[in-house]
């Protein structure tokens, strides 16, 4: 396999690095959902990956509340690191303060509504532009006065809000000490052109770092997140792209995670010419991509970018016979980059999995497989309890990954199956 690292003339001024929402935004997908023990897997294998942020959830919602807090005691403990893991909040104080009191959150998204069509469609002109910017400044200061770490701004529907306005906003929310916005084009109303224009002006005038969140109703979610990207980078600022993994998301969904990443190392109008974060591991795309595919069971579509089926598949004559010859022929990047290639181990034969009813001949069995062996029965009862549990948890059979949480962070995962109505 060749060496695809790229290479810059001396350090990159400005940097494109990856915040993914799957755990936030991602699950937020019509008739789908991930338990805690899986979203906690997303943020352990997003982490491997080298995904500068997680935005794993919400809160100040009472069923998020453990779940928050075991993960913020991974990162802690270093096992979530270093990512960053960031709570969404509404834009008002109240969210604020009931996100720190409930939880050890330590970064945090704000997040209200900037266009015209929300004022008067969602907030039915209770609410004008001075009113919303009120709002979001109290909730600004309030977070740092709770010593939140980072504090983002979210411009929900900024595709559809005057350009002028979204200027002033973007002034007030740096004036009291946010880290970003966040220009999120809500309904995947821009085009790459559109969005271009509008960040690069946006990024003139307020000169601050850029986050990109972009829905795929028009399916253009990756071209729109790459191109506002270059804007920022452009005008001279880091830009940080919203993404979910296999891009989950909302109605037609996000800007999908690997597609993004493959966009911006091998487009020809990106590739040695913008940095992207150089932690970022593609090695691992196969690997979160099957697995959030299972938690939730949603297959993963033949033609999809990089991890589908038909990815690297050739059928038609000429396309096989010049993949053969050269596999650059008529193949992008390689297979092997991106975790692909290692054999599958599928059982055909008996197969004993660990559930909820399962007994300690059968769980003993399950972890002799994983060549993890328990120092006595009382610690192997104990494991066992919380793999019915987390079995009941998830409703499916548990991933090998998941069982080696449980037996490695038993006291966590404990935490992370709890909640309290």
């Amino acid at each position: 396999m060749k060496k695809t690292g790229v290479k810059y003339k001396g350090k990159p001024k400005n940097i494109i690095r990856i915040i993914d929402v799957t755990n936030r935004d991602g699950v937020q997908t019509s008739r789908i959902g991930l338990a805690k023990l899986e979203k906690t897997m997303l943020n352990i294998y997003l982490n491997e990956m080298g995904i500068y942020q997680s935005e794993f959830g919400f809160p100040v919602t009472k069923h998020e509340t453990n779940y928050i807090n075991a993960n913020v005691e991974l990162a802690r403990i270093g096992v979530i690191k270093p990512m960053i893991l960031s709570g969404w909040v509404r834009a008002i104080t109240g969210d604020v303060e009931a996100a720190t009191k409930m939880t050890d959150v330590e970064h945090m998204n704000l997040s209200i509504s900037t266009s015209e069509q929300m004022l008067y469609g969602k907030f039915k002109g209770k609410l004008n532009k001075n009113d919303i910017i009120k709002m979001m400044t109290s909730a600004v200061e309030l977070a740092k006065k709770r010593k939140i770490k980072t504090i983002g701004v979210n411009a929900e529907d900024a595709s559809r809000s005057d350009m002028n306005f979204l200027i002033k906003f973007a002034h007030e929310a740096k004036a009291h000490g946010a880290a970003r916005i966040r220009y999120c084009d809500t309904l995947g109303y821009d085009d790459p052109f559109s969005i271009y224009k509008r960040i690069r002006l946006l990024v003139s005038e307020v000169n601050m770092p850029i986050e990109l969140h972009c829905h795929n109703d028009l399916g253009m979610a990756v071209a729109v997140s790459v191109a506002g990207a270059k804007a920022a980078i452009d005008g001279g600022v880091d830009a940080y792209i919203n993404t979910t993994v296999n891009g989950m998301g909302e109605r037609a969904g996000n800007a999908d995670l690997v597609s993004t990443i493959l966009a911006i190392k091998y487009s020809s109008g990106f590739k040695g010419k913008y940095a992207l974060d150089e932690r970022i591991k593609l090695s691992c795309a196969w690997k979160i991509a099957k697995f959030a595919s299972y938690a939730m069971g949603i297959p993963i579509p033949v033609n999809q970018v990089a991890v589908g089926t038909n990815a690297f598949a050739h059928e038609s004559g000429i396309h096989a016979d010049g993949a053969l010859k050269d596999r650059r022929n008529y193949e992008l990047y390689d297979y092997e980059e991106l975790g692909r290639g290692e054999p599958e181990i599928i059982e055909t034969g008996r197969m004993i999995t660990a559930g909820e009813y399962s007994g300690i001949k059968g769980f003993r069995n399950v972890y002799d497989r994983l060549e993890i062996k328990f120092t006595d029965e009382k610690i192997a009862t104990k494991i066992l309890d919380l793999v019915r549990y987390a079995n009941v948890h998830t409703q499916k059979p548990l991933t090998h990954g998941e069982l080696r949480f449980i037996a490695k962070y038993p006291e966590i995962a404990k935490k992370i199956f709890t909640m309290s109505p």
